[in-house]
């Protein structure tokens, strides 16, 4: 059974794929690397991991939260929104144009299944704690989870907010870190690393969670069902992940951080993709 279930996982995590990359090539701008590289997890928390969601009433009180603390993934997230039915597929090619409820960061207000507007980085995951704490003061059961960016970890405002979760335990927190050690400049250590992630959490009162491919379900849902049993405290899941992931050119090339494909590059990533989905429907 949980063959077929990743099988089909899989799939979806291919359509989301294809969304990203027809919505930036759309826009002429967005941020396509990160996006394809946390494809897998948006597909596996939107289809198997948060409890109570449903499309037709994306404000249902009860269901759990997740907040793209980084932000600017945002075709990652609409896409895989879309393709769990909180809006039509056919609107993610109005990305980040004029008038569009599918702007460059994440609007709560405007697009459906956004449970926090985020883009600059550091602040999601505090919001994160807030959500988690008012969970715990209200008696609510619903759990929150917020995707960073391992550049996005050298912002101070993150430990503030891990220092806070750990300081009160928590447990209804999950942060997951996509950790593909690329950001627009360079490597990390290229940059201004903020390494060791999971020495550091765990200083802050977390239990941590690596998972070595953050880019296959049967880890991630490993990594899921473990945290579930944690008390107590904090869980963060550090998932290392391929920047690009599906598309040969963009792999582990931090060049694709922050562009759009032109139309010769969208026809192969697209060609790349229907054949990886063909792939698939064979197995």
């Amino acid at each position: 059974m949980k063959e077929m279930e990743n099988l089909e996982l899989q799939k979806i995590a291919n359509e989301v794929r294809k969304d990203i990359v027809t919505a930036v090539h759309s826009a002429k701008s967005g941020h396509p690397g990160g996006s394809l590289g946390a494809a897998d997890i948006f597909t596996y928390l939107y289809f198997e991991e948060l409890k109570n969601i449903d499309p037709h009433d994306p404000k249902k009180p009860d269901r759990d939260r997740f907040v793209l603390s980084k932000g600017h993934c945002a075709p990652g997230l609409y896409s895989a929104l879309a393709e769990r039915g909180y809006f039509p597929k056919e609107d993610l090619v109005s990305l980040r144009h004029v008038g569009s409820y599918l702007q460059g960061h994440p609007n709560m207000n405007d697009t459906p299944g956004v449970d926090m507007s985020t883009g600059s980085l550091g602040q999601g995951v505090s919001v994160a704690c807030g959500m988690a704490l008012a969970a715990k003061l209200s008696g609510e059961s619903y759990h929150v989870y917020t995707l960073l960016g391992d550049g996005e970890c050298e912002e101070g405002e993150v430990w503030e907010a891990a220092m806070f979760a750990g300081d009160k335990k928590l447990d209804n927190l999950t942060v997951m870190v996509d950790y593909n050690n690329l950001q627009i400049d360079g490597t990390l250590e290229e940059v201004n690393s903020p390494l060791p992630l999971d020495r550091k959490f765990e200083s802050f009162r977390f239990h941590v969670i690596s998972v070595a491919d953050g880019n296959d379900f049967d880890q991630l849902r490993a990594a899921f069902r473990e945290a579930a049993q944690i008390k107590g405290m904090p869980t963060a899941i550090i998932c290392r992940t391929v920047k690009g992931k599906g598309v040969s050119y963009m792999e582990n090339n931090c060049g694709w951080h922050g562009k759009a494909p032109n139309d010769e590059e969208y026809a192969q990533a697209m060609e790349e993709l229907k054949k990886a989905g063909e792939a698939l429907c064979q197995k």
